[in-house]
C-alpha cells in the first residue's frame, strides 16, 4: 500500500548521520553538536544527494525548541540566581549590551537597516546553554562557584532572550519588516503597533499569573497522583504531555511563543518534588528532539558562504570570541572577582547556540533580517562551538600568563578589595589552629556547621562575593578569592591552621591547592572531596598515592554510612 515516508526518512537519515558526525566530533574532542549541524547541512537544499523535508524539518525542531526550553524551565532556580545575582545580572545586561552594538555596528558598515541590525546583534549575544553545561559538566565544574556564576549569567541571557522573542512579532513592523497582525490597517499606523504590542504584554502577563498562581499548584499535583500509579511509562507520558500541552496552550489561547510556554511548563513542574525524576524520565526525549532541532538548523546553513563571504563570517567569529570574551573578563574584573572567575565565564560566552538560531529564524521569517543573516549566524555557531572546547583548556595557562605579564590584571583582581582579607579585627585565636574550608556550598556549609557546633574555629575561602558578605554578616571569618592563588591562601592564614578542607567539586584544582597548603604550612592535615562520577575512584586512588591528602569519596561514604546503619541495626536486633 503505497504512502508518504518523508517524514520517517527525515527522522531516521537525520538521527543516522548525527549519531555518525556527533561520534566523529566527540572522537575529536569537539562538542557533538557540531557533528549534529553538520549532518543537518548534508541533508540540506543546498548540498547534493538526499534532501530531507524541510517543512517537517522544522515543525520537529518546533518540538525540540519546546523540549529544550522545558528542560531550561525544569532547571531554573529563582534561589541559584539570585545567590549570584550581583554579578549575573548587571554583567549579562552589559555584555548583551556591549556585543549587541558591535553587530550592530558592524551590520550597518554593510548596509543593513537599522532595524536588521539591532536584530542580528542580539543575536550574537546570548551564549548557548546547552553548550556550557556540557562543558561544565564533562571538566566536573557544574557545581563549582564558577560554574554557578556562569549558569547565572546564561540564565538572565536567556530570560533576556524570552522577552526578545515575545516582543519581536508585534514591532516587527516598526524594525522594517512585515507584521501579518497588523496587515489591515494603513502602513504607517504606528500607533496600531504600540497598541497590538501592549495587547501581546497583557496576554503574556496573563499566562504568566495563570503559571505562577494556578499552574505551580495544580501539575505538581497531577504529577504527584500520576507517580502514584507506579507506571513508569504513564509518568513520562505525563510529563511530556505537560511540556507540549501547556506550550500548545499556550500559543493557542495567550498568543504566547512555543518556547516561553514549554519554559513555564518547566518552571512549575519544578515545583513538584518529583523534579528530578520529571527531568531524568524526560531527557532521552529531550535529548531526541534536541538533536533533531540542531540537525533542522544545520539544513538552513547554506556553506557557499564561508567561500562567497569569508571577511563577514570573520567579523561574526570575532564578535563571538573575542569581543563577547574581552566584555565579559572586563567586567567580572571590574566587579572584583578572581581572574580565573573572570577568564571562565568569558570563555563560556564565546559561541552562540539555540537562542541565537531561534531568534535569527523568527526574524527571517518576519522579513526583518536578510536571508544571508541566518547563514552568518550558523556559521558563527559552528566555529565558536567547534571552538570553545579548545578555549576552555587554554584558561590555565592564559591566567599564569596574564598574571605573569599584566600588573593592570592583578590589580583589578584585587583593586582594595575588603572582602580579599580579614578584618583587622579578628580575634587572633581564631587564626591559629583553625580549620580552612575552601568552597562553602553544601558540603561546605555542613562541615562549617559542625566545627561551630563543637566550640572550633574555622575560616572560608570563597569565590563568590555574595556568599563572603553573608557569612561575614553571620560572624564567620570569610575571605573572598581563588584558593589555586596563594594570596587568597595567606589571607586565610593557613600558615597556622590545623587543617585544609577542600570542599568544592572541582577536583581539578587540587593539586594545586595541596602544593600552595604544604608549602606554607607542611604539616598542616588536608581533607579532599570527590563526587559521584566517572572517573572518581581512579581520581582518588591517585591522589591517595600523591600524598595529597586524606580522600573522601562521596558514593563510598554513602555506601559505608549505610552498612554502618545496617550492621547497627541487626545486631540490636539480636540482642
Amino acid at each position: 500500500m503505497p504512502h508518504e515516508i518523508n517524514l520517517i526518512s527525515t527522522i531516521a537519515v537525520g538521527l543516522g548521520l548525527a549519531m555518525v558526525f556527533g561520534y566523529i566530533a566527540a572522537r575529536l574532542k569537539v562538542p557533538p553538536l557540531v557533528g549534529y549541524l553538520i549532518a543537518g547541512i548534508l541533508i540540506g537544499p543546498h548540498t547534493p544527494g538526499f534532501t530531507a523535508d524541510v517543512g517537517l524539518a522544522t515543525q520537529l525542531a518546533e518540538i525540540g525548541v519546546m523540549l529544550l526550553m522545558f528542560g531550561v524551565g525544569l532547571h531554573f532556580s529563582l534561589g541559584d540566581l539570585m545567590s549570584v545575582k550581583r554579578i549575573a545580572i548587571p554583567g549579562a545586561i552589559v555584555q548583551m549590551f556591549v556585543a549587541t552594538l558591535l553587530g550592530a555596528s558592524m551590520a550597518i558598515w554593510w548596509g543593513w537597516s537599522p532595524g536588521a541590525a539591532v536584530v542580528f546583534g542580539i543575536a550574537l549575544s546570548v551564549a548557548s546553554t546547552v553548550v556550557l553545561l556540557k562543558a561544565l559538566e564533562t571538566r566536573g565544574q557544574l557545581e563549582s562557584g564558577n560554574g554557578r556564576i556562569a549558569v547565572g549569567w546564561l540564565v538572565v541571557e536567556d530570560l533576556a532572550m524570552v522577552i526578545v522573542l515575545v516582543m519581536l512579532p508585534p514591532l516587527a513592523f516598526l524594525l522594517g519588516g512585515k507584521a501579518p497582525v497588523i496587515a489591515s490597517t494603513a502602513a504607517g499606523d504606528v500607533s496600531n503597533v504600540w497598541s497590538i504590542l501592549g495587547i501581546t504584554l497583557l496576554k503574556v502577563a496573563a499566562f504568566v499569573a495563570l503559571m505562577l498562581v494556578v499552574g505551580r499548584k495544580l501539575f505538581p499535583r497531577i504529577l504527584w497522583a500520576v507517580a502514584a500509579v507506579g507506571s513508569r511509562e504513564l509518568f513520562t507520558l505525563c510529563v511530556i504531555a505537560a511540556a507540549l500541552g501547556i506550550a500548545f496552550g499556550a500559543a493557542a489561547l495567550f498568543g504566547v511563543s512555543f518556547a516561553l510556554g514549554a519554559f513555564f511548563a518547566g518552571m512549575v513542574l519544578r515545583e513538584s518534588p518529583l523534579s528530578h525524576r520529571a527531568a531524568e524520565e524526560s531527557l532521552p526525549l529531550r535529548d531526541a528532539f534536541s538533536v533533531l532541532f540542531f540537525v533542522s538548523v544545520g539544513m538552513l546553513f547554506d556553506w557557499r558562504i564561508l567561500i562567497e563571504q569569508p571577511l563577514k563570517v570573520l567579523g561574526v567569529v570575532a564578535i563571538i570570541m573575542l569581543g563577547k570574551t574581552v566584555a565579559a573578563v572586563l567586567l567580572v574584573l571590574l566587579l572584583r572577582y578572581p581572574l580565573n572567575t573572570a577568564l571562565t565565564v568569558g570563555v563560556s560566552l564565546a559561541q552562540i547556540g539555540e537562542f541565537s538560531f531561534i531568534l535569527i529564524g523568527l526574524s527571517v521569517t518576519l522579513q526583518i533580517v536578510p536571508p544571508v543573516g541566518q547563514s552568518l549566524v550558523l556559521a558563527g555557531a559552528l566555529i565558536s562551538i567547534a571552538c570553545n572546547s579548545l578555549l576552555f583548556a587554554a584558561i590555565e595557562p592564559a591566567q599564569a600568563w596574564i598574571r605573569a605579564r599584566s600588573f593592570l590584571a592583578r590589580r583589578l583582581e584585587r583593586p582594595a578589595d575588603p572582602l580579599a582579607a580579614l578584618p583587622m579585627d579578628t580575634p587572633h585565636s581564631h587564626l591559629s589552629g583553625q580549620v580552612v574550608i575552601v568552597g562553602y556550598g553544601r558540603v561546605g556549609r555542613r562541615i562549617g556547621e559542625a566545627l561551630a557546633a563543637n566550640g572550633m574555629f574555622f575560616v572560608v575561602v570563597e569565590q563568590q562575593r555574595e556568599v563572603v558578605e553573608a557569612l561575614r554578616a553571620q560572624g564567620i571569618d570569610a575571605v573572598s578569592g581563588d584558593a589555586n592563588d596563594p594570596l587568597a591562601l595567606v589571607q586565610a592564614h593557613v600558615a597556622r591552621a590545623a587543617a585544609l578542607v577542600i570542599a568544592t567539586p572541582d577536583t581539578r584544582q587540587v593539586r594545586k591547592m595541596v602544593e600552595i597548603a604544604r608549602t606554607l604550612n607542611p604539616n598542616i592535615e588536608i581533607v579532599i572531596r570527590v563526587d559521584f562520577g566517572a572517573g572518581s575512584e581512579e581520581e582518588a586512588s591517585l591522589l591517595t598515592r600523591e600524598r595529597a591528602g586524606t580522600v573522601f569519596v562521596a558514593e563510598r561514604e554513602l555506601a559505608n554510612s549505610m552498612a554502618e546503619h545496617l550492621i547497627t541495626y541487626l545486631r540490636t536486633r539480636r540482642t
